[in-house]
């Protein structure tokens, strides 16, 4: 994912991932035709596939203190202060408010439901409104390790609410843990999330307003980290095109309580549902 640098407008993440992305805009390629999936390279072991999905995301700022203890050997997490050095904007700004966090990490989080998602063919059994709840930070290589093609991030978090499922993921090689996460709409077109695991209870909701932005001309290639890898031995590639946007009414806050590390963050921009993409990638073993 990369980031947006306009001075009037917060990093604005399309997908993933937003994935992936984190947050940030996955820009269109200049070598992609428009709406185009990017190619990606062969040799994956699995087919990840992600179409027709709903999303509600937030871009946070995190004490990399709380979760250094998941960082595999070889990368590290890129700072706000070292992207506001560089001249992004959104960063510059939100440092100016918020001067004790140059240290701090950039993260995305965000609830999904898809029409498709299917690892090597296989879906997940959802419950009633059962998602898919992550939370992934922007990271960077140190020595010479190559990540390749694709914006670096780690997926802190990968809930699914399918224990069979999890186990699955983990198998070939994907993150995943089970949550209670859910993602579910209202006749006059809100949309409600949760997430809820041991130790962190999670809720937000967002009725979209406003213009669609994005569609023909988002597109992007993102390299996801699986945690738990004690180095960097294998990534999961994806690419994705098509992301929509729209604002949340109103810049609802998340209810985040408990003990996790999320407990913590802090909101960096406000919250948006993102729409209408097509996800494929699959793990890369190194």
């Amino acid at each position: 994912m990369t980031w947006a640098k306009s001075p009037k407008q917060p990093p604005r993440r399309r997908w993933i991932v937003g994935a992936c992305s984190l947050l940030g805009l996955a820009g269109l390629q200049p070598s992609v035709a428009a709406g185009q999936i990017p190619a990606l390279p062969e040799g994956a072991s699995t087919m990840w596939v992600v179409s027709d999905p709903e999303e509600i995301v937030s871009w946070r700022a995190f004490d990399p203190s709380r979760v250094s203890d998941r960082l595999p050997a070889g990368v590290r997490f890129l700072s706000l202060g070292e992207l506001a050095s560089a001249g992004t904007s959104w960063a510059e700004d939100y440092l100016e408010a918020h001067p004790t966090q140059r240290e701090w990490g950039v993260s995305f989080l965000e609830i999904l439901h898809a029409g498709e998602f299917a690892l090597d063919g296989r879906t997940p059994n959802w419950p009633d409104g059962g998602a898919v709840g992550l939370w992934f930070a922007r990271i960077a290589p140190t020595g010479d390790t190559d990540l390749g093609l694709g914006i670096p991030l780690l997926e802190l978090e990968f809930w699914v609410p399918d224990a069979a499922y999890v186990t699955y993921m983990r198998e070939l090689g994907h993150y995943a843990s089970y949550g209670d996460v859910r993602l579910t709409g209202t006749p006059s077109g809100e949309r409600r999330g949760s997430v809820s695991i041991e130790g962190l209870s999670l809720r937000v909701s967002c009725s979209p307003e406003g213009p669609t932005s994005g569609g023909s001309t988002s597109a992007g290639v993102q390299v996801l980290l699986p945690l738990g890898t004690p180095s960097v031995n294998g990534v999961v590639r994806i690419a994705f095109a098509g992301h929509r946007e729209q604002d949340c009414a109103g810049d609802p806050a998340w209810l985040i309580e408990g003990r996790h590390p999320l407990a913590t963050t802090v909101a960096i921009a406000p919250s948006v549902l993102q729409f209408g993409y097509r996800l494929v990638g699959g793990l890369y073993r190194r």
